[in-house]
């Protein structure tokens, strides 16, 4: 009898348990929905951006390392959609697959070389990244400094003008002047607001742009006549930058087929002895000879689109 009565009471005990935790969990579900609504309508949280973020323990993980802040830092300027930890598991993901694939080609040490090459340019593709982003903007900036102009004649302030250009610009602009007109809004200075801004972006144009908006606004000189001058200023130099692109294409892809070439040429060698390759990086002076080869190739290559690099 006694045994019946406890087990009626803990299996009674346990199903009040069962719909107080079941209650808690509803509860918690439910706020955690709501929360994330909130993020989103905010432009936060995995919803804003319409995915759902992968590699959650690695992104934490790695963004308690020096490395990972590095990466986030430079992910932070490019405009990606991706976080830090995803960046790692696809770089990594993607150095794999090339060494086995120049392992398969050619040979081992080969692949070891491509991998080489390969985290340099996955630290490059964020630099192109940025640069492509910066470029973006310097394109809109005749754009910007107009709407600015015509909404300070107009009789609004600055801040105000910030705000009104973030909402008519396309991204990139648009992004990077909202974050500009969120700092004002939270008590930031526009001097520090504006140069964060050329800091993400760095160019000669925008540091012009951001030093005119910030001495107009501690002198409160004509900004008007400034920024309609700047105008065409920058209409000009976006023509010219136009025209120096078209006539230095022929040379950047030059730059890009000279290694491309140096790839065929050994698969013409491996192609018409099989195990040349083998045998050449099987020794010692083989292997220096090809690490010499790929650096001559490289250094053409810096060479080239360093000799390229007109700045207008």
């Amino acid at each position: 009898m006694d045994l019946t009565l406890a087990t009626v009471g803990v299996t009674l005990g346990a199903c009040v348990f069962a719909v107080v935790g079941l209650h808690s969990y509803s509860a918690g579900k439910a706020q955690r929905e709501e929360l994330v609504d909130r993020l989103a309508a905010a432009g936060q949280g995995p919803t804003a951006f319409g995915r759902v973020r992968r590699f959650p323990g690695v992104d934490r993980r790695l963004r308690g390392t020096k490395l990972g802040r590095a990466i986030e830092h430079k992910i932070a300027v490019t405009g990606l959609d991706i976080t830090p930890g995803e960046y790692f598991v696809y770089a990594v993901g993607g150095l794999l697959v090339i060494y086995f694939v120049m392992e398969a080609i050619f040979t081992s040490f080969f692949g070891l070389i491509a991998v080489l090459i390969g985290i340099w340019g996955a630290n490059a593709f964020l630099n192109w990244q940025r640069a492509k982003r910066t470029a973006a903007f310097i394109g809109q900036l005749p754009e910007l400094t107009r709407i600015l102009a015509n909404a300070t004649q107009a009789g609004l302030a600055l801040r105000t003008a910030i705000a009104m250009a973030a909402d008519e610009l396309d991204d990139p602009a648009g992004e990077e002047l909202r974050r500009v007109a969120d700092q004002l809004s939270i008590g930031h200075s526009l001097d520090d607001a504006m140069n964060e801004l050329s800091d993400r972006l760095p160019s000669r144009e925008l540091t012009v742009l951001v030093t005119t908006l910030i001495l107009s606004n501690r002198a409160g000189g004509t900004i008007v006549s400034s920024l309609r001058n700047l105008t065409e200023t920058l209409e000009e130099r976006k023509e010219t930058r136009r025209e120096v692109t078209t006539l230095l294409s022929q040379v950047k892809v030059t730059a890009v087929a000279v290694p491309i070439l140096g790839l065929g040429f050994l698969l013409i060698v491996n192609s018409m002895r099989s195990g040349a390759l083998d045998d050449m990086t099987g020794s010692f002076v083989g292997k220096v000879a090809v690490i010499i080869s790929a650096s001559l190739y490289g250094l053409g290559f810096f060479m080239i689109n360093r000799l390229t690099r007109i700045r207008v």
